[in-house]
């Protein structure tokens, strides 16, 4: 995959980004074993081999055990230090495991500082490349977590800051706070998912320069069964939703059919429509399956027409635009 200028950043990063929320293989860390570790390093090696270069973690992500297994996968190819461009966030507290907590976001200065140390630990990195708030806190401060930002950033532990499922106007009460852009954010962008075209979001990534990181392009696999052709499609249950199962078989032709003119695959077409927007949408690929990785990566080589791009969206919607 080629290598693209990230945003308003010195970073090179592909087209397409790797998501590693999955490659532990549980939520649970109490069930990471050895075979585990050494399952989400074949995944990590699998998506280097393919040819992604940014990698999208969280702390989150497998109650932190993905970001351990990215550590002990630089143990073993210590040249990644310098080869891969890696994303964390930070930000989701407590999931209702522990006593008297409460699940909620938490971007006060001191545990933004505090979560930035745990990953540069766990990830076995020296800095961050791109942190990302995670999720928005209502009680954000817009001046304590610059506060935070600009001591990170000073300090030489973070490159770059993004936020993640921001609406515009948080964006830029935070940006009004900083001395220097915020320059991603991760929102959920997907054909069953269009609010981001309509809410300002891309709009704003389009006046700032920021990058939108599209999590789930594939509505968390629901978009699958557009994917499949008509036979394997028969030979399967139609997403439970009648709205998702309708959008999929309205898709399903016009993907392939754009495919074929493309010369390559629905899902290449699915991921270009988002790569196709002006604003740079990175889609975030999750799959675990090498073949899949390397599928999703030819989005890369295509760059889909304005008809095309069109004839997708009405097919998503059922309806013509207004």
């Amino acid at each position: 995959m080629k290598l693209i200028p990230f945003g308003q950043t010195d970073l090179k990063v592909n087209r397409l980004c790797y998501g590693a929320m999955r490659i532990s293989g549980t939520w649970d860390r109490e069930k990471i074993d050895a075979a585990a570790i050494a399952g989400g390093i074949r995944i990590l090696e699998a998506a280097v081999d393919a040819g992604y270069v940014f990698i999208d973690h969280a702390d989150i992500y497998g109650d932190t055990t993905c970001e351990t297994i990215h550590g002990l996968a630089l143990d073993k190819h210590p040249e990644w230090k310098e080869q891969l461009v890696v994303a964390t966030k930070c930000g989701i507290r407590d999931t209702g495991k522990k006593p008297g907590l409460v699940h909620r976001y938490d971007f006060e200065g001191k545990y933004i500082r505090e979560s930035v140390d745990g990953s540069l630990q766990r990830l076995k990195v020296d800095r961050i490349d791109l942190y990302q708030l995670h999720r928005p806190d209502w009680l954000a401060d817009p001046a304590d977590i610059a506060a935070a930002m600009v001591d990170l950033h000073k300090a030489g532990k973070v490159r770059y800051f993004g936020v993640s499922n921001f609406r515009p106007s948080l964006v830029n009460a935070i940006q009004s706070a900083l001395p220097f852009p915020l320059v991603s954010n991760q929102v959920e962008i997907h054909l069953l998912r269009l609010d981001t075209f309509e809410d300002g979001t891309l709009d704003q990534c389009l006046e700032k320069k920021m990058v939108p990181l599209a999590w789930s392009p594939l509505a968390g696999g629901r978009l699958s069964y557009a994917l499949l052709s008509a036979a394997e499609a028969a030979a399967v249950a139609p997403p439970s939703d009648p709205h998702i199962a309708a959008a999929c078989r309205r898709l399903r032709p016009v993907l392939g059919e754009i495919a074929g003119a493309y010369g390559t695959t629905p899902l290449a077409v699915l991921l270009a429509w988002l790569m196709r927007h002006p604003s740079g949408i990175i889609p975030i690929v999750g799959t675990v399956r090498p073949e899949a990785m390397k599928e999703a990566a030819k989005a890369d080589e295509i760059d889909l027409d304005r008809v095309s791009w069109y004839r997708i969206l009405h097919a998503a919607r059922g309806e013509r635009l207004a």
